[in-house]
C-alpha cells in the first residue's frame, strides 16, 4: 500500500476539553533565528561563525462561520484586558481520512489580541466569517 500526503482539510480545533469548528487554521509556524558571530582575527574571506539563537513563534489565527447565538470568540477576547487574561492551551488536530489523529500542535497559553467580524455588503452572497488571532508561548508537535 503507498503512502500519500494527507489533506489539510480534515482536522480540529479544541480547547477546555471541547472540539471548536474552524473553517481556517493558519500560523503555526516556528523558527529559530540564527546568530552570527565574527572576530577581528577572522580573513575577510572567512565565511560568519553561525549559531542557534532564540526561537520565534507566529500568531495564530482562526476563522469560523459565524452562528447565531454563539459570540464565545468575541467574549474571550473582550474579557481579556490586563491584568484578567484567560489563557488557554490549545490542541489542532491533523486526522486522516479514517478520521484517526495524525499529527498533533499542542498551542501554550494562547490568548486573543485581535479579533474580526465579516466584511458586510449589501450585494454580496458570501458566508459570514469571523476570526481570532492568538498570542501564545509556544507550540509542540508530535505524531500520533
Amino acid at each position: 500500500m503507498a503512502n500519500y500526503p494527507l489533506t489539510v482539510f480534515h482536522y480540529k480545533v479544541s480547547w477546555n476539553n471541547q472540539d471548536i469548528g474552524f473553517s481556517d487554521v493558519s500560523g503555526l509556524t516556528q523558527e529559530i533565528q540564527a546568530i552570527e558571530y565574527r572576530d577581528g582575527l577572522m580573513p575577510g574571506s572567512t565565511p560568519s561563525l553561525k549559531r542557534p539563537g532564540l526561537r520565534k513563534v507566529t500568531n495564530i489565527s482562526l476563522k469560523r462561520g459565524i452562528v447565531e447565538k454563539n459570540n464565545d470568540l468575541f467574549n474571550w477576547f473582550n474579557n481579556n484586558g490586563a491584568p484578567n487574561v484567560e489563557r488557554r492551551d490549545i490542541t489542532i488536530t491533523l486526522l486522516n481520512d479514517e478520521g484517526e489523529p495524525v499529527m498533533i500542535w499542542s498551542v501554550l497559553q494562547a490568548f486573543p489580541v485581535k479579533c474580526e467580524g465579516p466584511g458586510l455588503k449589501a450585494s454580496g452572497n458570501d458566508i459570514a466569517i469571523e476570526s481570532i488571532e492568538l498570542v501564545h508561548e509556544g507550540i509542540s508537535t508530535k505524531t500520533a
